[in-house]
Formats: structure tokens, sequence, C-alpha cells
């Protein structure tokens, strides 16, 4: 057998390579096994000066050489490897190899896919062929819905000591996480930006949501504001040295607590890599959010929470400069509590008040949070 496997990784790759092709062609007999390179002639275009020479790759494939059922026939197996063009997460890479196995016997004359898969440790391989949608399994955490209190607050128009108690500890659980400086290439970053804005999730996917006539929410003033959040794009994507472990998803549903206001969190979002404006604008908005339908709400109590969560973030962090990115943020995330998708029950000129902060925000160099209140003091 003629091999081009290093001598390090020999027997572990070798027995490896084995199983995966014999689970696939049973009594398969492996000839000979070599790299194939991104772009066979690559040396030579770039030696050329030839424009067309493939640089990068995402991923470093083996030609397999076997016989099999009295036949020689050669298999190609593919590997991910982690790039900053959207496939730096390893589910990422998943994602990859299972489309590539949904989609490839769906085009006519192409490769067949004999199986896909995903290696198990340093030494062995788990077929995943036939599988149909994946399951996730987690504990259960015991507690209710940050929700349920900002509902009590907006309805009985006043905070109290446990409100405060527990808005504060969000506050210090975020200063905690956000310190995390996490070692990841400046392209994390980028792919953050570009996720807030183009990903199905993000700005234009929540704005896909929304049908061309919703009240409130005509498409001429959804078009402006997604026009508005790629002008924040290329201020955002140099701002590489902001990024931290984030939640990705902390809003009141994702966060419970229990009679102890101890805390436990949900559904971390986003692969957890972002700016910290993500998870603080997210919570945040929705003190504004729910004192929508009830007068008095707003100045009563939550620009209270509001007021303290912005104050005591800043001060902890002394991340003054947030207040420098996070309109788009806030754009997104008021897409998603406009969304007639996603809050069916929501009034036009609810709607209407939401959107126009989301405007505001967009429109002004720099956020202010006192900037709400001309929005939600009703």
């Amino acid at each position: 057998m003629r091999e081009e496997i290093s001598d390090t990784a020999r027997d572990e790759d070798r027995r490896r390579l084995y199983e995966i092709v014999a689970r696939a062609l049973p009594g398969a007999e492996i000839v000979a096994v070599s790299p194939l390179g991104v772009d066979a002639s690559t040396a030579e275009r770039k030696s050329s000066g030839d424009e067309s020479a493939k640089g990068a790759g995402y991923g470093l494939p083996w030609r397999i050489e076997l016989r099999h059922a009295g036949q020689e026939r050669a298999l190609v197996l593919h590997t991910a490897s982690a790039n900053d063009f959207g496939h730096d997460r390893r589910a990422d890479r998943a994602a990859v190899a299972v489309l590539a196995a949904d989609t490839f016997g769906t085009i006519p004359r192409h490769v067949e896919v004999l199986d896909v898969g995903a290696y198990l440790g340093e030494r062995d391989a788990v077929s995943l062929a036939g599988c149909g949608e994946f399951y996730l399994l987690t504990a259960h955490a015991d507690g209710r819905p940050y929700a349920e209190d900002l509902r009590a607050v907006a309805r009985r128009g006043r905070v109290s000591d446990t409100d405060l108690v527990r808005s504060r500890a969000l506050v210090d659980y975020l200063v905690e996480l956000h310190a995390e400086r996490p070692r990841a290439s400046k392209g994390a970053y980028r792919r953050f930006v570009r996720d807030t804005l183009g990903a199905g999730e993000g700005v234009f996917g929540i704005a896909d949501g929304y049908a061309d006539d919703v009240p409130g929410a005509p498409r001429v003033r959804l078009e402006r504001i997604e026009e508005q959040c790629l002008a924040w794009r290329f201020r955002l994507r140099g701002r590489s040295e902001r990024l931290r472990r984030t939640h990705g998803d902390f809003h009141p549903f994702n966060v419970l607590f229990d009679d102890a206001s101890s805390l436990a969190l949900l559904d971390a979002s986003r692969g957890g890599l972002g700016d910290p404006a993500d998870d603080v604008t997210c919570m945040t908005v929705n003190y504004a959010f729910f004192s929508l339908g009830h007068p008095g709400a707003w100045r009563g109590a939550l620009s209270t929470l509001w007021d303290e969560f912005w104050s005591r973030y800043v001060t902890k962090t002394g991340d003054d400069a947030m207040l420098e990115v996070v309109a788009p943020l806030f754009a997104w995330r008021g897409l998603v509590l406009a969304s007639p998708t996603w809050y069916p029950e929501l009034p036009a000129d609810d709607r209407d008040r939401i959107l126009s902060f989301v405007e505001r925000v967009l429109a002004a160099p720099r956020f202010v949070p006192a900037m709400a209140s001309e929005f939600f003091d009703a």
C-alpha cells in the first residue's frame, strides 16, 4: 500500500481511514492515499503570475485509491478546517458536511456521497449517514423567566427591592462574562457584525419576516432601516478590540431567577463571541418593550431599571465606547420586538414607537440612554 500519511499519525490515521472506507464499502482494499491540493496547478500559476491561482480552500481532501468488487476506483475524504469565511465554528463545519450529504445526490452528474460522519476523539469516527434532524439534550434549570418579573413591574408601576437586586445581578453577570477576552482572530468580530446584519436571524432575516403591508412597518420603512444598518457595518468591522465572550441572546426569556434571586441562563447563541453591546442591548431594550400597553410604567418603574442598568454597566466596565456601537444592535433587537411574526398581538402604534426609537438611534453618531424616554414615556 502506497501512503503519504505522516509517520507520527500513521497508525491512528490508517486505522480510522480503514474503518471509514470499510463502513461505506465493505470488503474494499485500500491501495494508496495521497493529499489533493487546493489547486493542482497553483505553484505553476503563481510562478507565472496567473491571477486565477487559487490560494485558499476549506480543508485538505485526501484521495483514496482502492479495489472493490474486482474493480479499481478512487474516493475522496473531505475534511473541513476553520477559517474566517463562516467556518470558524465547529457547527459551521458540521453544517457544510451535512448539507453536502443532503444536496450532492440532487444534482445531475454530481459525484456520489457514500457517507457523512464526524471524527470521534483522536482515533475513531462515527457515521451520520441516514440520520435525520439533530437533537440537543440539556439539564433542567429551576426558576422563572425574568420576563415574568418585568410583566409584574409594568402592571404595578413601581420597582421593588427584589427588582433592583435582580437587575444588578444581571449587570454583574455580564461584567464578569465580558471581562474574558477570547483568543480569536479579528475575523471573529467581523463575523459578529456580518451575522448581526445578514444572517437569517439578523436584521435582514428578521425584516424578511415582515409582510409588505404591516401596519406601522411598511416596506419602505424597513428598507430605510436596512440601509441605515449597512452604513454602520464598516464603522464597526474594524473594532475587533471589542471582541469578548458573550451570551448572544441575553433576553428576559433566557434568564431564570429562583426564589433566592440566583440566576441561570438558557440558549446561548451566535458562538459565544461578539461585542458586549449585543448582550446589553438585548436585555435593556426589553425594559422599554415591557412598558408598552402600561401607561406610566416607563416613568414610574421601568426607566429606573433602564437607567440603573446602563449606569452600573458602564461604571463597572469603563466601556463608555459601547455607546458608539450599539445602534445596529438596537435595530436588530427592535425589529424582533416589532415583528408581527414574533409578537403578533403588538398594536400598530407600539410597533411604530419601537421602530421610531430604532431610527432615532441609527441616525445618532453616539447613543444616549435618555433617548428612550422620548418614545416610551407614555
